[in-house]
């Protein structure tokens, strides 16, 4: 804890021209009757002439919080009472009481950026004051010990070579979000074990994020561990979806998301880690390891990770995001539980009728062409595709309605035996119509790059209270 002295505090650097500006001001100060202690970030030797307090560790500057210098406070009771930064002759003269003060000084001047504000500067601060926060328990590894292959052996990997996540890099994660590291985020199953903040850093170290990713990290965690979308089940069925993430508003630009070409698919450190932790969390922490609660019959590629942004600036309709009840302006998650991508090609299409037909006879085949309602879907529209219903002006809304049309299952066609296949709904379905999505169970999203006539289905899970649901947090 920083205890400053009560009277005028100025903090500087000879590195910054309006420090060196507001000198002979400084030593008008110290000739007056009221202390003045000077502190500098970069020389202690400057300004000349005064008696200066050495802060090149800048310790008083962080307790301080500055962002700028020069910056002149008042200091009462040991409380700060009064601030300014850069030049301003006014304001200099009415915090330090005097009205003659710099008179032949220009009457503003801004100031240059605190030492304090360095990037580099500030994340080892940053990771410095964190580092004795941080309560995981450690693991001492042997001096012949390689890193990656304990970890292998210890079971923390997803089969692909981890980071290890030494207490400095699992600091420097931390400076991604506010929340504290202690924090509990959420109870991940299928252990029921409580995950704190610092636990999802270690993980996201793990995965290979970096520090801005965190708060998408923390948000997927959240939404993986509500009852709604049941992490738990989806662990334990032997199908073979798993926890697909789609990232929606600013966030998602501002730390280099995918949402163009080849948006599911490989080379986005962002898309690739932020999966990846997700799923790091839920065995490392909750327990789901595959071969022991983690049933699936074959598994997917999507399983390691998968994790995309919406293209919302090229899409013809609102986001996901705001069709689910958020502000265009926020940052969200959406955690759906899908298996991998199937492709729709329709490269001929030229109106949206036709169009919405090939999407529809594509979705039918959805786990099975004669199972309704059981499992969801998500239809994710390509910019070409995207073109056809933007040009003709269709919304969002009427291409559902167009595609629940188009879904309706004549019970005759998809009864157990009809068309010479066994699988299908009982017998007494035959002389109903049943849609193939519940009612709100097929997403549409817009992703993916500008050339190609080809759109993706996503399959998803056991659909509604009995299986899983969509779920959508905003970012912290």
């Amino acid at each position: 804890m920083v205890q400053l002295p009560d009277g005028l505090v100025a903090v500087v650097k000879r590195d910054c021209p309006t420090c060196n500006l507001v000198a002979p001001v400084l030593a008008e100060l110290a000739a007056g009757d009221e202390r003045l202690t000077v502190y500098s970030q970069d020389d202690p030797t400057f300004p000349e002439g005064l008696s200066v307090i050495d802060d090149r560790a800048l310790e008083v500057s962080f307790a301080l919080d500055l962002d700028t210098v020069p910056t002149l406070l008042r200091m009462s009771g040991g409380q700060e009472s009064a601030r300014t930064v850069g030049w301003s002759r006014e304001k200099w003269r009415e915090l330090a009481g005097r009205s003659d003060l710099g008179g032949g000084l220009p009457e503003h001047r801004p100031g240059c950026a605190s030492r304090t504000q360095d990037p580099a500067i500030a994340e080892a601060h940053a990771v410095a004051t964190l580092l004795p926060k941080l309560a995981a328990r450690r693991v001492e590894l042997g001096s012949e010990e390689d890193d990656a292959e304990a970890c292998f052996e210890r079971g923390w990997t997803d089969g692909l070579p981890v980071v290890a996540p030494t207490p400095e890099r699992v600091a420097r994660m931390l400076t991604g979000t506010e929340r504290s590291p202690d924090e509990v985020v959420a109870v991940v199953p299928p252990d029921l074990v409580e995950c704190t903040v610092e636990k999802v850093a270690i993980n996201a170290v793990m995965a290979g994020c970096r520090p801005e990713y965190l708060p998408i990290v923390l948000a997927t965690v959240e939404a993986a561990c509500t009852d709604e979308f049941n992490m738990h089940g989806l662990l334990a069925t032997t199908w073979f979806a798993g926890p697909v993430v789609i990232v929606n508003g600013p966030i998602a630009r501002a730390v280099g998301m995918n949402a163009g070409v080849n948006a599911m698919g490989q080379g986005n450190r962002a898309n690739a880690s932020i999966g990846r932790a997700l799923q790091l969390v839920v065995r490392n922490v909750g327990g789901g390891k595959p071969g022991e609660i983690d049933r699936a019959t074959l598994g997917q590629p999507g399983k390691y990770t998968f994790c995309f942004a919406e293209n919302e600036a090229e899409s013809p309709w609102d986001p996901l995001h705001v069709e689910r009840g958020f502000a265009k302006s926020a940052s969200t998650v959406t955690l759906f539980a899908g298996e991998g991508p199937r492709g729709i090609i329709d490269q001929l299409s030229r109106t949206p009728e036709s169009l919405a037909r090939s999407f529809a006879q594509c979705l039918r085949a959805t786990t099975h062409p004669k199972l309704p309602i059981a499992f969801d879907a998500m239809l994710v529209v390509s910019p070409e595709h995207g073109r056809v219903f933007r040009e003709a002006g269709w919304t969002k809304g009427r291409l559902h309605e167009e595609l629940g049309a188009l879904l309706q299952l004549d019970g005759a066609d998809i009864v157990r035996g009809a068309g010479g296949i066994a699988e299908g709904v009982p017998e007494a379905f035959a002389g109903t119509t049943l849609p193939k999505f519940r009612d709100g169970g097929l997403l549409i999203v817009h992703a993916g790059g500008g050339a190609g006539l080809f759109s993706a289905i996503i399959g998803g899970w056991a659909s509604g209270p009995a299986g899983s649901q969509a779920v959508t947090v905003e970012v912290a």
